[in-house]
């Protein structure tokens, strides 16, 4: 079954071919607050493709460079040039009130100080840097909430190096960077690794392992609380929920189908309620999922689809 034979899966944007002629690559990107996509797109001039690493994740840049920072909302698309980015950016993701940020996954110590290489920039609506800031190391996956927090998890090597908010495996962010929100021994287990993350009904879900089973966490950013549940998916790329539904996804690495899993909440247990191969319209690689309040972004090569829980 492809992709548009679904009603609850929706083709939502792909990378004009005006753009590819023109040698513009589509690499980082973020479903937003109020359910916009982001892309943004850099020149082929900046870029360099490794053998290593398969997809738009296999680009790397010569910094500095100017990125397009694409938003598209239903059918209205808006565009900013973003000059002189000097950083290896990983992540992408929007803030309130049209800011957005870019990340890199790694830092390192500066200095005996205990201070920390700045890896995250803030910017204006109109793509001038207003800040930057360390959100700690080796970060897996992130997301941002409604009000501006950033939500983190972190990677093996975060989690087992020297910074502080990354050996706690995942943590929350104000949007100018300062530490707000840690697990505090409250997890079932302690992190490996972080997976993917996504937002619902005023809520953040990070969703991590350790070495055994996967674990959903759900925050309340108002509170701090924290619940955890066994994933029914064991390492997701992607997840969304809606209530007590959830949808999850898994790739078929540089492959055109995912494993489509959707499952409901029965009292402390994730039970699954369908399972099947999912063909999609581009090659799947790393960072493809993000859910948003009810829906699953999943890039497929330079498509993007929306799949409601």
């Amino acid at each position: 079954m492809t992709a548009r034979s679904d009603t609850s899966i929706h083709q939502m944007w792909r990378l004009p071919p005006a753009d590819a002629v023109r040698g513009h690559r589509a690499l980082w990107w973020s479903a937003g607050p109020a359910g916009e996509l982001a892309v943004l797109l850099v020149h082929r001039r900046h870029l360099q493709h490794t053998r290593h690493a398969k997809g738009w994740i296999g680009w790397r840049l010569q910094v500095p460079f100017t990125g397009e920072l694409v938003t598209v909302r239903g059918h209205d698309e808006q565009r900013i040039v973003v000059k002189d980015i000097r950083m290896q950016p990983s992540h992408l993701a929007l803030l309130p009130d049209a800011r957005f940020l870019l990340a890199s996954g790694r830092t390192s110590p500066n200095g005996p100080e205990g201070l920390w290489e700045p890896n995250t920039v803030l910017f204006s609506p109109s793509g001038a840097p207003e800040a930057e800031f360390c959100i700690g190391d080796d970060i897996a996956a992130l997301v941002t909430d409604a009000h501006g927090g950033i939500w983190t998890a972190y990677g093996d090597e975060g989690i087992y190096g020297s910074h502080p908010e990354s050996a706690a495996g995942l943590a929350g962010w104000s949007s100018q960077g300062q530490a707000t929100w840690a697990p505090g021994g409250r997890l079932p287990d302690h992190p490996l690794q972080g997976c993917t993350a996504a937002t619902g009904n005023g809520e953040v879900w990070l969703v991590w392992y350790p070495a055994g089973r996967t674990y959903l966490t759900r925050i309340d950013p108002s509170t701090g609380d924290v619940v955890s549940y066994p994933s029914p998916v064991p390492r997701p790329d992607g997840f969304a929920v809606r209530g007590n539904r959830a949808v999850l996804t898994r790739r078929n690495h540089n492959k055109r189908s995912v494993e489509l899993v959707r499952a409901e909440l029965d009292g402390t247990i994730w039970a699954v309620t369908s399972r099947r191969r999912l063909r999609v319209p581009g090659r799947v690689v790393m960072h493809c999922g993000q859910g948003r309040d009810g829906s699953l972004w999943l890039r497929t090569g330079n498509t993007w689809l929306r799949i409601e829980a």
